[in-house]
């Protein structure tokens, strides 16, 4: 594995930043950090009014169906891990496969969330999708009935080798639909068995009263915010409680509301992504799902539940919830597009924009090994022109992407 020098560049570090360092990389690790020159014989780029970042931690994604443009693009995006949230195991495999064959965002996984029969998202999938290897798919989800079950569910996805759980509690409320739900008993079960066997529970739900009520059996993080209504006090006393964080997929709630889609088409056809972005893509992106358009559902409410999150110290992480059947969104480009209404909508500043994205990712998740540019982790890197610790829109003037010190092909011959 080559080895490679990187100086005369501002370095954010994750938490930190160094007006002008340089990062030594060997063996697919971060060897050493410094704000000084370091002696090195070897490979060399000096790339000054430059920013070195890590490498992005989209904390959700979809690769339905093993999709195979999935992880490839994200790298492309500079999103050097992914965590997938809901897909079939032979999918996982699939995916696990082709991240050995490089060019690829390292991949996370639950395998199967939690489902029920006609629980979230069956019925939506089946109402979208005439494609009978996708009803095959489907035939093999968990359909969870008892606190036992919940119990064995999690013992099959520690023999899988899974990096955390979830957890689908959805009542269609946001949708103006009605969708069968778990039990409180059998999400809590569920929970349980997660934190005895060392792994975090996330939770999807879509709408205020189900976020209350799953936060109650223990969830360690939301996969979503709402549209429903605006938040309220007992909201954020019920995160609080948990230490929880949310993840909020503000992207894709605009695009369920249809009010992000003046924001889906600026970034999709931003020349700086043409290259980046195949036209099915870009097409999808410009679309919207439209769930809550009708109602009542507001972007703001999960706008400001974000805001009131924040004043109050819950931990906000970047997921994109990107899959091919969710329009308005992209692999790799959403993450850009989260982080952007974080500073313009939330009150971020860059510099907790990109930590939402890098180094709290992989503590709240337990990844110990990257979200850092850091002796020891690995080579995960981004480097972009100009600074986005001023303006986060210099996140997509990408010039180089490194996956355990593995340059993605896609910058080739431009360093």
């Amino acid at each position: 594995m080559s080895s490679f020098l990187i100086k005369d560049v501002r370095i954010f570090n994750g938490e930190s930043t160094i007006d002008s360092g340089s990062v030594l990389v060997e063996h697919g690790k971060i060897s050493k950090v410094s704000s000084s020159a370091i002696a090195f014989d070897g490979t060399i780029f000096s790339k000054p009014g430059h920013t070195l970042i890590p490498g992005l931690i989209d904390v959700h994604i979809h690769a339905d169906s093993g999709n195979p443009t999935a992880l490839p693009q994200s790298l492309q995006f500079g999103v050097t891990t992914v965590c997938d949230l809901h897909n079939e195991y032979p999918n996982i495999q699939k995916l696990r496969k082709q991240v050995e064959g490089g060019d690829c965002a390292d991949l996370k996984t639950t395998s199967f969330a939690a489902t029920i029969e006609m629980g979230w998202p069956m019925p939506v999938v089946l109402a979208h999708s005439t494609n009978p290897h996708v009803k095959e798919e489907l035939a093999t989800w968990p359909k969870l009935d008892t606190p036992e079950s919940g119990r064995k569910y999690v013992q099959e996805r520690v023999e899988e080798k899974v990096d955390y759980i979830k957890l689908m509690h959805e009542s269609g409320t946001a949708m103006g639909q009605k969708f069968n739900k778990p039990s409180l008993e059998l999400q809590r079960a569920v929970v349980e068995e997660a934190h005895k066997n060392g792994l975090i529970a996330v939770a999807h739900s879509t709408c205020l009263a189900d976020t209350l009520e799953i936060l109650s059996c223990g969830v360690d993080g939301m996969a979503h915010t709402f549209v429903d209504q605006p938040p309220t006090q007992e909201l954020i006393d019920a995160y609080k409680k948990n230490g929880a964080h949310c993840n909020p997929t503000l992207a894709c709630q605009g695009s369920c509301t249809a009010e992000g889609q003046k924001t889906q088409e600026k970034f999709a056809h931003d020349p700086r992504v043409k290259h980046l972005l195949g036209e099915a893509e870009r097409e999808r992106m410009c679309m919207c799902m439209a769930f809550a358009k009708d109602t009542g559902g507001k972007v703001e409410y999960a706008f400001e539940t974000v805001r009131q999150l924040k004043a109050a110290g819950v931990p906000i992480l970047v997921g994109s919830d990107a899959a091919g059947p969710a329009v308005g969104t992209a692999w790799g480009l959403s993450a850009h597009h989260e982080l952007s209404l974080f500073v313009n909508e939330c009150g971020f500043t860059p510099a907790e924009a990109l930590r939402a994205a890098t180094c709290l990712p992989a503590q709240r998740f337990n990844f110990s090994d990257r979200g850092q540019i850091k002796e020891g982790l690995r080579a995960d890197l981004v480097l972009v022109e100009g600074n986005p610790l001023d303006d986060i829109d210099h996140t997509l003037d990408l010039r180089a992407v490194w996956t355990a010190g593995k340059l993605c092909s896609t910058y080739h011959g431009k360093l």
